[in-house]
């Protein structure tokens, strides 16, 4: 399956711009690409430095994507600007668990061992 990635809120916390602070995203991410899923990192951070430090992320944490903010096949059969994706992890989708821990940062963030079990769940980890 396609899986559109969100970033801040979702693989950090909020500290937009800067690259916020570990949230137990990676081992789940790591994960479902072991489970033959493609992610594509899917955030505002726009064609800038500021993604570009999003994309390093992935990187450092060995975590490939398929795509940045765009599914590289659908060009073939729709110009929508909406990535094509199977589901989508983001920390603003109704019923996405959230953490808040206001010691850490100033909005709600995944809660990534929810979100595996919820994965676990519909058999894609």
């Amino acid at each position: 399956m396609i899986v559109n990635v969100d970033f801040d809120g979702t693989c950090v916390t909020h500290d937009y711009p800067r690259v916020g602070k570990d949230i137990g995203a990676v081992p789940v991410l790591k994960r479902l690409v072991e489970n033959g899923h493609q992610l594509i990192l899917f955030t505002m951070r726009g064609d800038n430095s500021y993604l570009k430090e999003a994309v390093e992320w992935f990187k450092q944490n060995d975590i490939p994507l398929y795509g940045i903010n765009t599914n590289p096949t659908q060009r073939g059969w729709t110009n929508s600007p909406k990535s094509h994706a199977d589901f989508i992890i983001d920390d603003t989708a109704i019923g996405t668990p959230l953490v808040y821990n206001w010691s850490l940062s100033t909005h709600p963030y995944v809660d990534w061992v929810k979100m595996e079990q919820l994965l676990m769940e519909r058999g894609l980890l």
